[in-house]
């Protein structure tokens, strides 16, 4: 089966990690596992990968609320949360997983009280 079954999603509302389109075209490392950087994604702001494959595991890096059409965080908490789960289920998407194959999320907020009931709710509908 070439359909991905495991996803692994680390989300850090907080962070952005993404790696230029170009990385698509980068080789299998020795170990076989490709940097994921799919058309439609953010931009990036440094030099490590949005996601990564290995196997039939799927890793989505760390996302902001970024509209990847603007470049610029979303307005809104409720909205910025949700841009970012859009964006990590885009690039589940790209390897034929999704948000509902995940093995484990990891959220990272400044206020565990005031975000996590707009988390839940995001998760929830997502």
């Amino acid at each position: 089966m070439s359909m991905v079954k495991r996803l692994g999603i680390a989300s850090a509302l907080a962070l952005a990690i993404a790696l230029p389109a170009s990385a698509q075209d980068l080789p299998l490392s020795p170990a076989g596992v490709k940097t994921l950087a799919p058309e439609g994604a953010i931009k990036p702001t440094g030099t490590w990968n949005l996601g990564t494959r290995a196997g039939d595991f799927v890793f989505v890096a760390g996302m902001r609320g970024i509209d990847p059409k603007e470049n610029k965080l979303v307005e809104g908490e409720e909205a910025r949360i949700r841009q970012a789960f859009l964006n990590m289920k885009h690039i589940a998407e790209s390897e034929g997983a999704t948000l509902r194959d995940a093995v484990r999320i990891v959220v990272y907020v400044t206020d565990m009280y005031r975000y996590r009931p707009l988390v839940n709710k995001v998760q929830q509908e997502l």
